[in-house]
C-alpha cells in the first residue's frame, strides 16, 4: 500500500511539473520598469557638488544656471526639503549634459508668493558646468 501512496506522489508531482511547464511559456511579464526611467531617476548621480570653481580638477566651462524646487503640497505634509530641491537641480544639470554644479543659494517662498498648488516651495539655484578630469600621467 505504501508503494502506491509513493507511486501516485511521484505521479501527481510530474503531472504537476509538467503542467506548469506548459503553461509557463504562454505567460509574458510587462512591467512598466523602462531603461529611460532609471537614467533620468539616477542621472543627477553624474553631478558633483562643488564649493566654487577652484575646486574643478581640470579645465572647465559653464553650461548654463539650473534650479529645483520642492514643494508642501498641504499644511500636514512635510515642509520643502533642500536636499530634494538640490537633487532636482542636479538632474537638471545633466539634462545639460554638465558633470559639476555649484549653488548659489536656496529660499524659502511661502504663502501668498508660493505656486499655487504649494503652501511652500524651497527653490535651490545654481550653475551647471562640464568639468573636464585631471589625466594621470603614466
Amino acid at each position: 500500500m505504501k508503494t502506491i501512496s509513493k507511486t501516485n506522489n511521484k505521479l501527481i508531482l510530474m503531472l504537476t511539473l509538467i503542467g506548469l511547464s506548459a503553461c509557463s511559456s504562454q505567460y509574458t511579464v510587462s512591467t512598466n520598469l523602462d531603461k529611460e526611467n532609471f537614467q533620468t531617476y539616477f542621472s543627477h548621480a553624474q553631478v558633483k557638488v562643488f564649493q566654487d570653481e577652484s575646486e574643478f580638477p581640470g579645465r572647465y566651462k559653464l553650461i548654463g544656471l539650473v534650479e529645483g524646487e520642492d514643494c508642501q503640497a498641504k499644511s500636514h505634509h512635510a515642509l520643502p526639503d533642500k536636499i530634494a530641491a538640490r537633487t532636482e537641480a542636479r538632474r537638471q544639470a545633466a539634462q545639460q549634459q554638465a558633470n559639476a554644479i555649484i549653488f548659489s543659494g536656496c529660499a524659502l517662498i511661502d504663502g501668498d508668493q508660493a505656486n499655487k498648488q504649494c503652501i511652500a516651495t524651497l527653490v535651490c539655484y545654481g550653475m551647471s558646468y562640464q568639468v573636464e578630469p585631471l589625466k594621470k600621467i603614466n
